[in-house]
């Protein structure tokens, strides 16, 4: 049975009440509870099938997934990190300040143990398994490998008289600048949840950074006061935010500003393989979508992966592994489709072609020969991310000089490491 326990900010103060009572990590031998974030539409069918699915072949099992908004539900992971009030098994983020903030602190089981029962290392691609070895041992199981990019509406396009999709920044930038001339918004945004604007953010620093710099600066001991280009990149992202963004995006989430794309009052959306069930549900005809990879110039591709991880805490790590098992398998899998993102994590499931943005999105993996770079939400600390954040929207909203973002950020981490 399904439970939607989504939030909104002011309940903020009434979750940890609300934790106390709605899991506590196995104390049903024949239950499981996983937690995720809010799944809507194909989504939403897709884990309601893999319920139903899992417990067909194991009668008397119960499983329950609970739902929270996505902040929301990172706040319940943290609040409830080491104690009995967590899930059986949780959907995570990869990376050091997201899943890897929950395997430091005992959160995460390792699984090296059910990788040799189940073969499950031969199970999952290279590129989705490198997210769960990324900690030492084997922690979670792979759930989705995302692409991010920008998409656009074809028409809205060839309305602004933009012949053929940019391949460069500077042709994107073009291209912004011809539909303001028509009258038609560039790109939409939400601005409440602070990782929506931050992926304009991560990939202007990879821009004008270039991939080394950007990973010296994400991922290791670079400084940012010290580097041009860190200024340059928060220059843009002001430009971006007075002049191609939709008006007000500071005050809307990111499902509100979605819809103007949806229905064409936006040309652009900076989303990720998932967006590509999420148009169609919301009514798009996928052959009037093109996908392109930000054109930064370092041919990597912007992406991050996602994981199922069972907690250390639960007393049914074996039924939690015959989930994870399921889920991941090619019947799971097949289930699944591509209602999270274009390409499986399970190296033998295909492409489903039933939406055609999923091979254009197989075809962008394929030429990502350079690698990938990943969201600095899952390159920063916790602490660290909220005050890249905090940057980010003074910046936006004029309140800090785009020459003084990179020092006020350098200075913060230096006094916090």
């Amino acid at each position: 049975m399904k439970k939607n326990l989504s939030l909104g900010i002011g309940a903020l103060g009434a979750t940890a009440l609300i934790l106390t009572g709605c899991s506590g990590s196995g104390d049903d031998a024949d239950a499981l509870t996983v937690w995720i974030p809010t799944q809507e539409g194909s989504q939403s069918d897709a884990i309601a099938s893999l319920e139903e699915g899992f417990e067909a072949a194991h009668e008397g099992v119960d499983v329950e997934f609970e739902e929270r908004s996505i902040d929301q539900h990172k706040e319940a992971m943290r609040q409830t990190a080491g104690t009995n009030s967590g899930p059986d098994v949780y959907w995570y983020w990869e990376g050091a300040g997201l899943g890897g903030e929950l395997v430091d602190v005992g959160v995460s089981l390792d699984l090296t143990d059910y990788y040799a029962e189940y073969g499950w290392e031969d199970r999952f691609t290279p590129a989705s398994l490198a997210g769960i070895t990324q900690y030492g041992g084997f922690h979670g199981v792979p759930w989705t490998l995302q692409g991010e990019g920008i998409y656009y509406n074809k028409a809205l396009f060839a309305e602004a008289g933009i012949d053929e999709a940019p391949t460069t920044y500077d042709e994107l930038v073009s291209a912004a600048d011809a539909l303001v001339g028509a009258g038609i918004t560039p790109i939409e945004f939400g601005g409440t949840v602070n990782w929506h604007v931050m992926r304009l953010l991560d990939a202007l620093v990879e821009t004008e950074c270039g991939a080394d710099t950007a990973d010296a600066l994400n991922t290791g001991d670079g400084d940012w006061a010290a580097e041009s280009c860190v200024t340059a990149a928060f220059t843009e992202l002001k430009t971006w935010g007075d002049t191609y963004l939709n008006e007000g995006f500071m005050g809307i989430s990111n499902d509100d500003s979605s819809q103007l794309f949806y229905s064409g009052d936006a040309a652009m959306a900076f989303e990720g393989t998932w967006f590509n069930a999420n148009a169609v549900d919301n009514g798009m005809d996928p052959e009037n979508i093109g996908i392109i990879p930000f054109p930064t110039g370092t041919d990597r591709l912007y992406g991050f992966g996602e994981g199922y991880f069972i907690n250390a805490a639960t007393e049914n790590p074996d039924l939690a592994a015959e989930l994870l098992d399921y889920m991941t398998s090619l019947e799971g899998q097949e289930i699944a489709g591509s209602a999270w993102g274009a390409i499986p994590v399970n190296a033998e499931a295909p492409v489903d072609e039933s939406n055609p943005l999923n091979v254009v999105w197989a075809d962008i993996f394929a030429t990502a020969d350079a690698g990938m770079y990943a969201n600095n939400d899952q390159n920063l600390t916790t602490a660290e991310t909220t005050e890249y954040w905090r940057i980010q929207n003074s910046v936006l909203t004029g309140d800090l000089d785009p020459a003084d973002a990179g020092a006020e950020f350098q200075a913060f981490r230096e006094a916090n490491s």
